[in-house]
């Protein structure tokens, strides 16, 4: 099976957008919202969108695994910002002329600080040996997750820091729709993008967990593959998300074939998230933490889910009530 693609970079809409004057679906607090219109966009025909892999695009924050101080590590998404000032001057630049090209940046001066540790993603553009932002005024990266950091809490959590090892979720190979929990290795992971889901990530759309006992768990990107995809159709993915019960997903991740990645979001589309009992935390699960060809070993872990190791449920949030 082909391994899809690592997410680096904010993920651009398969069809063509426009920018309403109205309150966003998404951000509360955001005063316009990003639609797509019903023409697929250029750069998706050129990469050969309907002929790519589909994928569920996932409810949580974005992580990445690679080396820290000569270890795999677990890395956060911390997107550099630009301060007030900066900000201001990027939308009535935006604003006046329809457009963010041709507005320059000063790295040093016009953005937030970060920490020491912070890297940018790869791929980012840099000029004169600093990263440029994207077209959003951001410059992608990441930052390691740090056990005495507790901004990244959750993340720890889905981590055992001395068996090197993480919390995943996964299709099962001998079964078809369901899913497993599984402790891997981060060197299994190395140079992987993942999602982070679970209880305190994006109000917990997939009910994982409880605030007593949280869950959280790393999905690699590209594994939740759509079974039987709608065409890149305006109309036939708005019919898709609406009435299809596996259509009960927060969007669609195309990986084309020359590495290109696109999505579509519910919300580009003018339709809620989330709505009803997302798919993904109705498909059949098996713990099977500490156990399987590639897991840590037999060491013990320090994993809440290892009390359940071996069981199975009939939904993956039923999990909650059993810990």
């Amino acid at each position: 099976m082909r391994r899809l693609g690592s997410v680096q970079q904010k993920i651009p809409c398969v069809f063509v957008t426009e920018v309403k004057q109205e309150a966003s679906r998404k951000r509360d607090c955001q005063q316009f919202q990003v639609v797509a219109t019903e023409s697929v966009s250029p750069a998706a025909v050129e990469a050969q969108v309907r002929r790519a892999v589909a994928t569920e695009k996932l409810d949580g924050t974005c992580c990445y695994v690679s080396v820290y101080k000569g270890r795999p590590h677990l890395w956060a998404r911390l997107d550099r910002k630009p301060n007030k000032q900066a900000e201001k001057r990027f939308k009535t630049y935006q604003r006046s002329h329809h457009s963010c090209k041709g507005f320059l940046w000063s790295v040093e001066e016009d953005f937030k600080p970060v920490p020491e540790t912070w890297v940018p993603a790869l791929r980012v553009k840099h000029r004169d040996g600093h990263p440029v932002p994207d077209e959003h005024g951001h410059i992608p990266g990441w930052v390691p997750v740090e056990k005495d950091n507790k901004q990244y809490c959750w993340h720890a959590s889905a981590l055992d820091p001395d068996l090197r090892a993480a919390l995943v979720l996964r299709p099962r190979a001998e079964d078809g729709d369901a899913l497993e929990v599984v402790a891997l290795p981060l060197a299994d992971l190395l140079e992987r993008t993942l999602e982070l889901i679970g209880t305190n990530v994006n109000a917990n759309p997939y009910g994982l967990g409880s605030k007593k006992t949280p869950v959280h768990l790393l999905v690699s990107h590209g594994a939740l593959r759509i079974r039987d995809p709608p065409p890149v159709d305006f109309q036939q993915l708005c019919s898709w998300f609406r009435e299809s019960p596996e259509g009960r997903v927060e969007g669609i991740v195309w990986h084309c074939h020359d590495g290109t990645l696109v999505k579509v979001h519910r919300h580009h589309l003018g339709l809620r998230w989330p709505e009803g009992d997302p798919s993904l935390g109705e498909r059949a699960a098996l713990v099977a933490v500490g156990s399987g060809e590639d897991a840590v070993g037999d060491r013990k872990d320090s994993f809440a889910l290892s009390a359940l190791s071996g069981r199975r449920f009939s939904r993956l949030r039923d999990m909650a009530s059993a810990l």
